[in-house]
């Protein structure tokens, strides 16, 4: 009987899984195997293997269910597949297509070896929902502005409809080696700093699932109005830790959207600007594609002269800790340390405020990010600094620094998220929240705060920040 490898990456999910299916329906042994390769592209950030290390219990519960558990390997992919082939007898690996250059090159080296060894190598997507290799321009090119390539998107046939979840895999009559969860190391090793993970998140299929149909009943509606609001957490799906493991993949949650929107035409505005969010997410893995050194080079060769501060550690470790004195910023940033996660316009606001108030370079805010985040995507996080940094693909331009006060204002105008992650402010009026530095003396009396004592001062003049800022990009648009 054929034995057939089914290689889990970014698709740690039973529905909607065609290399999953594909693999299935050979009707031989169904191998599911996860290999932890560090070398595999950039190694994950540690809130990242937090979240890997849940969703790997909950694939292998839920492939136990059916019939055939999860085999963990560790180590160069290619050679704990080889090794794996030699045990077992496999003649067929079903695996999804990555995107970013260190999984493209490591299909490449398989494909070349399985060629040789006569096994069949059989790729899918599903990470995206638009290929970056099928969307180009008319030119034949990559796009590098959202909007026209969002237009091109959508006069794409349809994706069709998601695939529904094997409900049982036969199994080798002899397991493979295979690692215990636990040796992956994937968890922190001495104080264990993962409470507010855990009390903020469930990885897994089912909670993704779950999750999905709860923001349909109760975020969709008022989405595009209410979708920058950090104070309204059911405005947002808090999908993205879930997309970025393939947990859930886009394509569920285009058809579900559309569902919504079909049942219910109210929500067709604000569906199609959330499906429009999802987009992005497809539109960076794009960039990524066709510009695989984005992680390190900015698409705009001319902000490779720019003059970023890159002594200024005291001001890189108060942005960190979220006590630059600033309460949006400070806001934002402890609750990516609490939770892993941060609402999607104060990632703006915290990256703005890093590479145009204190001019440090935006490598330093996105590896800040990749270690802090559970969502932390190999296209998504550099496309989006890059992008804030003004040196992306449909970057803002420059000039466009967000005034951290006016953003509090707007979109926290009761001062509710500042609060929240900023305990020292609790007790000031609603007036002085977002800029306590204004409040009268019997004010913060009153509230308890003592301005640089149990909360810093700004640690920048903004206006004299602000002039620094331009006065940088001017001395790059006068080298070009």
């Amino acid at each position: 009987m054929s034995i057939s490898i089914i290689l889990f990456h970014n698709n740690l999910r039973l529905h909607d899984n065609a290399a999953l299916t594909a693999a299935r329906e050979t009707g031989g042994v169904v191998l599911p195997v996860f290999i932890l390769d560090e070398n595999l592209g950039r190694p994950l950030g540690a809130a990242s293997r937090w979240w890997l290390h849940h969703s790997l219990a909950c694939l292998d519960e839920s492939l136990r269910e059916i019939g055939s558990p999860l085999t963990l390997l560790r180590g160069d992919a290619l050679k704990c597949l080889k090794a794996l082939v030699d045990e077992t007898g496999a003649s067929q690996i079903f695996l999804h297509h990555g995107y970013d250059a260190g999984v493209q090159l490591f299909e490449e080296d398989l494909n070349h070896w399985a060629v040789e060894c006569d096994v069949q190598v059989h790729r899918f997507g599903g990470h995206v929902l638009f290929p970056p290799e099928v969307i180009r321009t008319k030119q034949g090119k990559p796009y590098t502005v959202f909007s026209p390539y969002w237009r091109e998107c959508l006069n794409h046939p349809e994706r069709g409809s998601p695939l529904s979840a094997p409900t049982e895999l036969r199994a080798p009559n002899k397991a493979p080696n295979s690692l215990a969860l636990e040796e992956l190391d994937l968890l922190p090793k001495g104080v264990d700093w993962t409470g507010g993970l855990a009390d903020s998140f469930v990885p897994g299929e089912k909670s993704a699932l779950k999750g999905l149909t709860d923001f349909m009943s109760e975020g969709l509606l008022g989405y595009k109005a209410q979708r920058d609001r950090p104070d309204m957490v059911q405005a947002t799906s808090r999908m993205s830790p879930h997309l970025r493991f393939g947990e859930i993949s886009p394509r569920a949650i285009w058809t579900h959207v559309h569902h919504a929107m079909d049942a219910n035409p109210a929500l067709q505005t604000d569906g199609d600007h959330f499906l429009r969010e999802i987009g992005w997410r497809d539109f960076s893995y794009h960039l990524l594609h066709h510009f695989p050194t984005l992680p390190r080079d900015p698409l705009r060769p001319a902000f490779a002269k720019f003059p970023w501060r890159e002594d200024d550690f005291s001001s890189l470790a108060a942005w960190q800790k979220g006590m630059t004195g600033f309460p949006i910023v400070d806001a934002g940033m402890r609750q990516l340390w609490q939770t892993g996660w941060m609402h999607n316009r104060v990632r703006m606001i915290v990256a703005s405020f890093l590479v145009k108030e204190l001019l440090i370079h935006w490598h330093e805010g996105e590896a800040w990010f990749w270690d802090t985040l559970i969502d932390a995507d190999p296209a998504s996080n550099t496309a989006s600094w890059q992008w804030v940094a003004g040196c992306g693909a449909d970057a803002a331009p420059y000039f466009r620094i967000f005034n951290p006060v006016l953003q509090g204002e707007k979109f926290d105008p009761e001062g509710t998220y500042v609060r929240d992650y900023v305990p020292e402010l609790r007790e000031l009026p609603k007036k002085f929240v977002h800029h306590p530095w204004d409040a009268p003396a019997d004010v913060l009396e009153s509230a308890g705060l003592r301005l640089g004592e149990t909360y810093p001062n700004p640690i920048v003049d903004r206006k004299l920040a602000r002039a620094r800022a331009l006065e940088a990009f001017e001395q790059i648009k006068a080298q070009k």
